[in-house]
């Protein structure tokens, strides 16, 4: 009788967990403008490649985030070859880096300052 007991409050307690709401924790949204998506400091950095450079465009809780003040770079790693780029405001919620090419394979950093007052650094790789 005692062992019916706990196998069904061990059946129950089961069946429980399985139905309580998770909490999720804030994490990347889907790509907006076709690029990739990485998650800093509760904010959503996205990178689109451009033929001559690239854009990150910034989102906070699901708002476009104003650019203006952020400054930072952009290093491209492909293989041995390292190339760097100045992220500058572009408008809105978006950098920019121009003059630099990133193809398949790449790892990305963008090295930002004055996000919300912090330094933010957001890496990427391209698939």
């Amino acid at each position: 009788m005692l062992t019916l007991k706990k196998s069904a409050q061990a059946l129950i307690l089961g069946l429980s967990a399985l139905t309580l709401n998770n909490a999720w924790a804030h994490g990347a949204a889907k790509p907006q403008h076709g690029g990739v998506v990485q998650v800093a400091n509760d904010v959503n950095f996205e990178l689109v490649l451009q033929a001559d450079g690239a854009l990150i465009y910034l989102i906070d809780h699901d708002e476009p985030m104003s650019s203006a003040g952020i400054t930072g770079k952009l290093t491209v790693l492909s293989g041995a070859s390292k190339t760097e780029a100045e992220l500058k405001p572009a408008g809105d919620n978006k950098l920019q880096a121009i003059g630099i090419k990133i193809g398949s394979g790449a790892k990305v950093v963008a090295s930002l300052s004055n996000v919300e007052g912090k330094a933010v650094t957001v890496r990427f790789a391209i698939k």
